[in-house]
């Protein structure tokens, strides 16, 4: 059985920078525990495998997996699993479709930049928003001084799918210092809702940006993730909440895996409809590589 998978650099900067997916085409051929051997030998944070290039219900069927389990939603996955579709399997010039994931379907819709390249968008769900943390254990679990913490705003557990800890930082400096202490991190995590964490400042690398953000996923089997749709949508989800920029609505790029030489760039979002948040994610999505699996 041959099976046809791309490789993708999504909320890329440039070739070989944002967070790499594999893409598998299965066409619903494999089980659950073959797509798990796949996810693993590939080693990508995570893979995922289009069920079918029909569409069921108005979507396209896809799973996602990391090297150790399968997840509901994924933002990188969900934009680059989607820019395959558009660019490499479906025959028809599309500007809008819908995935089919464990948790719903997920709209995502082509643009393209004042350069003319294709920037993929994805609408998330509504956020629900946790349990607010004490700073001094989140400061403990990530080896900085509590007085590095903007106490302005909470430390949250926030979700579009999949829930994140958000912590916001005064500056770089102390994003750059944050450092998961295991021993610490998994006693603390185990009667917690939220297990993976989102720090954040103000202060960038690139003055065009407005965040830098890091992401920690220790409990899925990922120290650092270089670019996280899914944490950022949360991010989002909070920052309009909590009226970080002095509004809750907003449009900003944010960068992500710098202290990892990953550079990321994603794009936010954020329109209040109805009283509920809607939030929206993008990034640009580049072409690695392609082949079989035999």
């Amino acid at each position: 059985m041959s099976l046809p998978f791309f490789i993708v650099d999504v909320f890329a900067v440039e070739s070989l920078t944002g967070n790499p997916l594999a893409v598998v085409l299965d066409e619903g051929k494999l089980d659950e525990s073959k797509m798990l051997a796949i996810a693993r030998e590939m080693n990508y944070s995570e893979t995922t495998f289009i069920r079918s290039t029909d569409p069921q219900n108005g979507g396209y069927p896809v799973r996602i997996f990391t090297p150790t389990k399968e997840l509901p939603f994924a933002g990188h996955p969900t934009l680059g699993t989607a820019y395959i579709l558009l660019q490499n399997l479906l025959n028809q010039p599309l500007e809008n479709l819908k995935l089919n994931l464990p948790v719903g379907q997920i709209p995502v819709r082509v643009n393209r930049d004042e350069q003319g390249n294709l920037l993929l968008w994805m609408q998330q769900n509504s956020p629900n928003f946790y349990d607010n943390f004490n700073p001094h254990e989140i400061a403990e679990i990530l080896g900085i001084s509590p007085g590095q913490i903007d106490y302005r705003f909470p430390i949250q557990a926030v979700s579009t799918g999949i829930p994140f800890i958000i912590v916001p930082l005064k500056n770089l400096q102390a994003v750059k210092d944050s450092k998961i202490q295991r021993e610490q991190y998994f006693d603390w995590i185990q009667d917690k809702r939220a297990q993976e964490i989102l720090v954040f400042s103000p202060e960038t690398y690139n003055p065009q940006h407005q965040l830098n953000v890091r992401v920690f996923a220790e409990a899925i089997g990922i120290p650092e993730d270089p670019a996280t749709g899914s944490a950022n949508g949360c991010l989002a989800a909070y920052l309009s909440q909590h009226n970080y920029f002095g509004t809750p609505d907003f449009d900003i790029q944010v960068e992500q895996g710098y202290e990892i030489n990953r550079p990321s760039l994603l794009y936010l979002k954020t329109d209040i409809a109805a009283t509920k948040i809607q939030v929206f994610v993008g990034g640009k999505v580049l072409l690695v590589a392609q082949g079989e699996l035999v």
